[in-house]
């Protein structure tokens, strides 16, 4: 049976899955749950997914949430090209993990808030955009830009490695984010990082730009807002 995916490239950590199943051609069963919609609070949906969250797989039965849950097993189990997240070298293994633990707190709690705070809250509770929460989680995301710069990109021209894994996926799946919402400046503001996305991104097209599609749609959005206020 065909690996089935369950998400909604609205989601950064679905998108992330989704480009390591394109990039490793990994077929699947294409599942979207829109979040707008709330179908990822439905009944039915909460019958896979219990906690109502994307992505998730349903691998022959077996369900697994979290994407870097998701992402560490399909390196296991369907043979993946090593550099991604090496079985064969349980240090260069390490590093990528020392950034994944680091990157829930950090580099996407900073994004994912920024946008939060500018579009998606306001927007569902009508309330202004409060500026305060905004600019402190502004600067989340600068530290967390100096941290890349200075330890994780520090030695190589990616994260903690000499070629692309796992953890540069993740991690610039968040910093685009900030596209949207017309603060990718934050990260821009660094000319290692601004170059460490580039080859990111050529590593990942076309997948990168398909999948962060949807973020040049909320742009066009966004802007339309702004314009209005």
């Amino acid at each position: 049976m065909a690996l089935k995916f369950y998400y909604d490239l609205m989601s950064q950590p679905s998108r992330t899955v989704y480009m390591f199943l394109k990039l490793n051609k990994i077929s699947f069963e294409d599942k979207k749950v829109a979040l707008r919609k709330g179908e990822h609070r439905t009944e039915e949906f909460a019958k896979i997914n219990p906690l109502q969250l994307v992505p998730v797989i349903d691998d022959n039965g077996f369900i697994l949430t979290e994407s870097i849950a998701i992402v560490e097993y399909l390196s296991s189990t369907r043979n993946t090209p090593d550099h991604w997240y090496p079985r064969s070298d349980p240090q260069k293994r390490a590093r990528i993990n020392e950034y994944l633990h680091w990157h829930h707190l950090n580099t996407r709690l900073g994004c994912s808030m920024v946008i939060q705070n500018l579009l998606i809250i306001p927007r569902a509770t009508g309330n202004p955009v409060n500026m305060g929460k905004v600019n402190f989680f502004r600067q989340k995301v600068r530290e967390v830009v100096k941290h890349l710069e200075e330890y994780y990109l520090a030695k190589t021209p990616f994260l903690s490695s000499d070629v692309i894994t796992i953890a540069d996926l993740f991690c610039a799946c968040e910093l685009q984010q900030l596209y949207p919402v017309l603060e990718e400046g934050l990260y821009e503001s660094s000319a290692v990082v601004t170059a460490w996305m580039a080859r990111v991104r050529k590593q990942t097209n076309p997948f990168f730009d398909e999948a962060h599609q949807v973020g040049r749609q909320v742009r066009v959005m966004y802007e339309k807002i702004k314009a209005q206020l």
